[in-house]
């Protein structure tokens, strides 16, 4: 899967400022263009950030024959000065597995968010108004991609979640925080993927169930129920927790 989708694909840190507005391009794109999530005149500049972005990691996947960035997304770290600085999830949602919440060092805490593909890159039937890809059926290409390349299309979503895993490893980071919309919830529970809800479901830019999960669980769950996805998700075991 991983070698599959490498050979179309490549995920890129966005480490640089240029790369980084690549990301808040990116992400006007979709979430103010393609998913009309947000009003574009709130971002005269055409690109969507906020005050989350300044201690957070990004990531871009870019079409290595096109040089198009497919999709993004980014993992808002703890405030090491500041520990009990909420996290977005923690403003917008209802948190009421308190038990479970008092259990984590929110230094090893971090959130998943602004998860998103380009509509460009989603050519299956009933996800253009969707952030992520998570339908099944193939519609046409229109020739804009090879058969091969439309085969790797379905792996976007993966990809970006060994983004966030990689960014996790590097930054010390145990536990994820999330907001699933309840098919996708659905879908990678599927696939080994079992984020815990934390508190009822509620309309966060659409419906979605608030969630956390341990890393560590992740990888475990997924290394035991799929294992070319494990590969696709660990780097092929490159991360030493995964092993």
């Amino acid at each position: 899967m991983i070698d599959a989708f490498n050979q179309y694909f490549e995920m890129v840190p966005a480490l640089s400022n240029e790369l980084k507005q690549e990301v808040f391009k990116l992400r006007y794109q979709v979430y103010c263009l393609e998913i009309a999530g947000y009003k574009p005149e709130d971002y005269p500049d055409k690109m969507e950030y906020d005050e989350y972005d300044q201690h957070a990691v990004h990531y871009l996947i870019r079409h290595r024959k096109s040089g198009d960035y497919a999709a993004t997304t980014r993992l808002i770290l703890p405030d090491l000065v500041f520990p009990e600085k909420p996290f977005p999830i923690e403003v917008n949602c209802k948190i009421d597995n308190i038990e479970l919440m008092r259990q984590i060092n929110r230094s090893n805490l971090a959130e998943a968010s602004r998860f998103c593909i380009s509509k460009a890159f989603k050519r299956r039937k009933n996800e253009p108004n969707t952030l992520v890809a998570i339908n099944e059926d193939y519609c046409e290409s229109q020739g804009y991609f090879s058969l091969l390349e439309r085969r790797a299309l379905p792996h976007m979503s993966f990809a970006l979640i060994t983004c966030l895993i990689r960014s996790c490893y590097e930054n010390n980071i145990e536990y994820l925080f999330g907001t699933l919309e309840p098919a996708w919830f659905r879908f990678l529970s599927s696939a080994g993927v079992h984020f815990i809800k934390i508190g009822p479901l509620l309309d966060y830019h659409g419906e979605r169930w608030p969630c956390i999960i341990k890393i560590k669980d992740l990888v475990e769950s997924i290394a035991n129920e799929n294992n070319q996805l494990w590969e696709m998700l660990s780097e092929k075991g490159d991360y030493k927790f995964f092993k």
